[in-house]
């Protein structure tokens, strides 16, 4: 048991021990999920995305996860617009990778990528986003090529990746 004056020590120093353990190096911490829509002919579809908008979070992408909710995705974000490659590299669920133009215009979709291939899956023009979901869903929602995209990204409500 500590004393009174040693417990009082302790408790004021926990702030400063959890803000230390809070900086840490580890695993990064899962972003908070944001709203975003693909309009599309079939229609509206809501998602909740994670955002990847820096190079370790772009790098490790849905890589080493078992399952993806239903409705949720992972938006990477990109400060510029270029050919993109995506791979499946330590991913172990199928995926569709959305690729996106800078106006939110679906350029692309590499559909139900098949997982742990490291083979490069294409965007075929330049594109400053890539959504990935859940494999097979681009095709039951009938999102393609020429939908929409809304997201505060593509509407210049948020800021550009660094």
């Amino acid at each position: 048991m500590f004393s009174g004056k040693t417990m009082t020590k302790l408790l004021k120093m926990l702030p400063f021990a959890l803000l230390l353990a809070a900086c840490q190096p580890g695993a990064p911490a899962k972003s908070a999920l944001e709203p975003l829509q693909v309009v599309s002919s079939a229609g509206t579809h809501a998602f909740q995305v994670e955002i990847a908008d820096d190079d370790q979070e772009r790098e490790v992408g849905l890589m080493n996860r078992d399952t993806l909710a239903e409705g949720q995705g992972m938006l990477f974000l990109f400060p510029d617009a270029r050919e993109r490659a995506f791979w499946m590299k330590n991913t172990h669920i199928p995926l569709d990778i959305i690729y996106i133009s800078k106006s939110g215009e679906v350029i692309s979709i590499q559909k139900n990528t098949l997982p742990m291939n490291e083979t490069p899956l294409h965007s075929f023009g330049p594109a400053v986003a890539v959504l990935e979901i859940n494999g097979g869903q681009a095709d039951v929602l009938g999102i393609k090529q020429g939908d929409r995209i809304t997201h505060r990204f593509f509407e210049g409500k948020g800021p550009m990746p660094q």
